[in-house]
């Protein structure tokens, strides 16, 4: 049976996993308290009438439609450099709670305010190359 050794540092990697769990309920929570106070039954995604509840919404689906990809990198980059990638990986799950808040104040626009977690995946995706590069001998 194969084995892997994970480096002790690796335990990073898996509290911030975890805490990207914590972010998506609080982020499922707000959407489902926005449902409340605008009446957005479901099954309804979205409303047309009720722009405000649509970006709680799509806040909450756009950290969703990214979250494979963050934890992939993430997770397999640690592998080879478990503390970048942790603090990489914690710059990401606290930049979606600036994203988020941005988004919820009804303006869409604002929602850049947490565009700088785009520099933690982007972190995340240079250490999962590195290792890949590294585990064939190019590096």
């Amino acid at each position: 049976m194969a084995s892997i050794d994970l480096p002790k540092d690796y335990g990073y990697c898996v509290l911030v996993a975890a805490d990207s769990v914590l972010m998506l309920i609080y982020l499922g929570h707000k959407v489902a308290g926005a449902r409340k106070q605008f009446g957005v039954e479901y099954p309804k995604m979205y409303d047309d009438n009720k722009p405000i509840f649509n970006c709680y919404q799509r806040a909450h689906q756009n950290t969703l439609e990214l979250y494979a990809q963050f934890m992939v990198l993430m997770l397999l980059g640690g592998l080879q450099y478990p503390r970048f990638s942790a603090a990489c990986g914690a710059v990401w799950v606290i930049s979606r709670l600036f994203y988020a808040h941005g988004y919820y104040t009804g303006d869409p626009s604002k929602r850049m305010r947490g565009a700088w977690g785009g520099l933690g995946l982007l972190g995340c995706l240079f250490c999962t190359f590195s290792l890949g590069l590294n585990m064939l001998g190019f590096i």
